[in-house]
């Protein structure tokens, strides 16, 4: 089974083909500065033209649906249902902060990623290993970093994503040294791990499958804000 998948839910446009059988055939990674829809299409066509395969010989789309950027997941959620459509290929969507957790390895520790928000707020979950299987701890939520940390501060946890990376400081200042390890190179979002863990979901409904939010965007805030306090 030959998976495409794609991943367009950070700042890091991540597009891939796994087989089955093989692994993984070929991924590109690529840090997007505007948009999304201005890079990815060209990403798949290259990935389709660097491996030797055909559009045509994908059997499975899969993508990511959140949470993060809002506009970079509205683009990835688009471009994956239009390519299930015209292909009449089944769709698969997978939580980013669920492929995150599983760039973390199997560890004792507990495995906390990040998403970036902006302004020290994040997308988070908490996962940990039992039996040599990853577990998700609770639910998806979003929040201020600092007070996240604070719940945490009797643990001891690998932080991973971008949330990590640009708020090490802040996570330092308030875990400090003993208790963290950052994984900077499980922070980088992968579409192959995702086209991977479509391997055992289900199929989603091509036409109900949405992109997962959390919260409201930062503009829909702000507006709610000064109506608020005209």
């Amino acid at each position: 089974m030959l998976v495409l998948a794609i991943d367009t839910a950070t700042k890091i446009g991540s597009v891939a083909l796994y087989d089955d059988k093989i692994g993984i055939i070929g991924e590109l990674n690529l840090y997007v500065k505007v948009n999304h829809s201005n890079v990815i299409m060209k990403a798949i066509d290259s990935l389709f033209e660097l491996s030797g395969y055909k559009i045509k010989d994908v059997d499975k789309i899969v993508v990511t649906i959140g949470p993060g950027s809002f506009t970079g997941i509205r683009i990835g959620v688009a471009i994956a249902k239009g390519l299930a459509y015209s292909l009449k290929k089944p769709i698969i969507g997978i939580n980013e902060l669920d492929v995150l957790a599983e760039l973390g390895e199997e560890r004792e520790e507990l495995i906390v990623p990040l998403i970036d928000a902006r302004k020290e707020r994040v997308y988070y979950s908490q996962y940990k290993y039992e039996n040599k299987k990853l577990i998700r701890k609770e639910e998806y939520k979003d929040g201020e970093l600092r007070d996240i940390l604070e719940n945490l501060k009797d643990k001891k946890v690998v932080f991973i994503g971008d949330g990590a990376v640009v708020n090490q400081e802040v996570i330092k200042e308030i875990m400090g040294n003993e208790n963290i390890i950052f994984s900077k190179a499980g922070s980088i979002p992968r579409a192959a791990v995702a086209a991977q863990m479509a391997l055992v979901h289900t199929d989603d409904n091509i036409y109900t499958l949405e992109p997962f939010y959390i919260n409201k965007s930062q503009a829909e805030r702000e507006k709610e804000e000064r109506e608020r306090n005209k």
